[in-house]
């Protein structure tokens, strides 16, 4: 058993520059290459980084020695063992917790939800493309892109437009919290903090009005579930309507806005996509693992691990970087090419295994719904301003995104 595996220079993951203003994915070729197994410090002591397609599978898999309750974001609220959000929250918690959990929350994804969300959608995007194409473009990361989960929520939780749009500002906040155009003059901290105390509150006005009056939204399928023939706590619903609140919100559009600055820098592939509507599917695959919005995610092991001879001891912090397993040249053939006809496609856009993200149908059909309306529209995209990135390295979002639109 070799010690801890060093690239051929100093990498820093945890670095919000590198992912604003640098080129995260020749750092995570090189870790690939030099130490795939890479422990990388921080100030209040460090984290594993697995960065091939294989360790991050397996990792994802081995739920036993890898652990999600304590939490699944680097410095996050619900890393400490001691949180309450520990076995409550679907993405926080293990089988047997995390099958009951999953149970539920999977009933507000049935396919007459879909379709609801469908409708949603359709409405609010085509109104959204509209303007868009007669003002001949504008920033598509806050013009569009967030027309797709304000739809999608508002069916979920069967809220109107004004509201959907606040949660999608607050949930925004909270993921952008170490961002000066989220935090303003607040500081990372106290945004955090001010984000989740009034998406708490937004939650629990609801639940209670849902106790009320139930309807046909996932708020009053947790108010009616039983887990173990026993109701769904409070904060089990509050956490788990976070959850999906948090989770809908914030890939989506960032993928969304990716998606079409990939379509913009290949025109070739978005005219193979305006030609071709058979290769919508494959096309919709290869946006989710080229822009690997969700960068990470973070495990505690729960006993000692020797992965490539190198030791992970108990209690460790291990990331697993989606983003890099899907760059992966051992996985995939010319990874660094845009294909909109790559088959097959084992991205790890949205984990694997029991961990597959409980949302990802929902995620599919809005990006779906969005390259099928740019094609049949035959819209063209071109930058024309500066790409704005978000400060983080768990979300790789484009807060802006100015483009010039024409139909051709």
């Amino acid at each position: 058993m070799t010690g801890r595996a060093q690239p051929d220079a100093p990498i820093d993951l945890n670095d919000l520059d590198l992912f604003v203003s640098g080129d995260p994915h020749t750092v995570w070729s090189r870790l690939r290459r030099t130490a795939p197994v890479y422990w990388n410090p921080t100030p209040d002591g460090g984290f594993w980084a697995l960065t091939r397609y294989e360790d991050v599978s397996a990792a994802y898999i081995d739920t036993v020695s890898f652990s999600s309750k304590y939490g699944t974001v680097l410095g996050g609220s619900y890393r400490n063992a001691a949180d309450t959000a520990s076995g409550q929250m679907l993405i926080c918690s293990d089988p047997p917790d995390h099958r009951l959990l999953r149970q539920q929350v999977h009933k507000a994804f049935a396919p007459w939800m879909i379709e609801k969300a469908t409708r949603r959608v359709v409405e609010f995007l085509g109104a959204a493309l509209d303007r868009f194409v007669a003002a001949g473009g504008g920033d598509f990361a806050t013009e569009v892109a967030l027309e797709l989960p304000a739809g999608f929520l508002s069916a979920m939780f069967d809220l109107e437009r004004d509201d959907a749009f606040r949660l999608l500002r607050l949930t925004r906040s909270m993921i952008g919290h170490k961002d000066a155009e989220y935090s303003g003059s607040s500081g990372a901290d106290m945004t955090l903090v001010a984000s989740q105390v009034e998406i708490f509150d937004m939650l629990t006005d609801l639940t209670e009005r849902r106790r009320k009056e139930p309807g046909n939204d996932l708020v009053s399928l947790l108010c009616a579930a039983e887990i173990n023939g026993r109701p769904m706590t409070d904060s089990q619903i509050l956490y788990n309507c976070l959850n999906v609140a948090v989770g809908g919100n914030e890939t989506t559009p960032y993928t969304a806005t990716a998606a079409v600055l990939a379509l913009a820098e290949h025109p070739d592939q978005a005219k193979r996509l305006i030609a071709d509507p058979g290769l919508l599917s494959t096309g919709v695959e290869e946006i989710f693992r080229w822009t690997s919005t969700n960068a990470y995610v973070q495990r505690t092991a729960t006993r000692d691990v020797e992965l490539r001879g190198t030791l992970i001891k108990a209690g460790q912090s291990v990331t697993l970087w989606n983003a890099s397993a899907n760059r992966d040249e051992d996985q995939f053939a010319s990874p660094d090419v845009f294909d909109v006809s790559r088959a097959p496609n084992q991205h790890l856009a949205f984990g694997v295994a029991a961990h597959r993200c409980i949302g990802m149908g929902g995620a599919r059909q809005e990006i779906t719904l969005l390259m099928q309306a740019l094609a049949e529209r035959r819209l063209r995209f071109e930058v024309t301003g500066t790409v704005e990135r978000l400060r983080s390295n768990f979300m790789l979002g484009i807060k802006h995104l100015p483009v010039a639109v024409s139909v051709g």
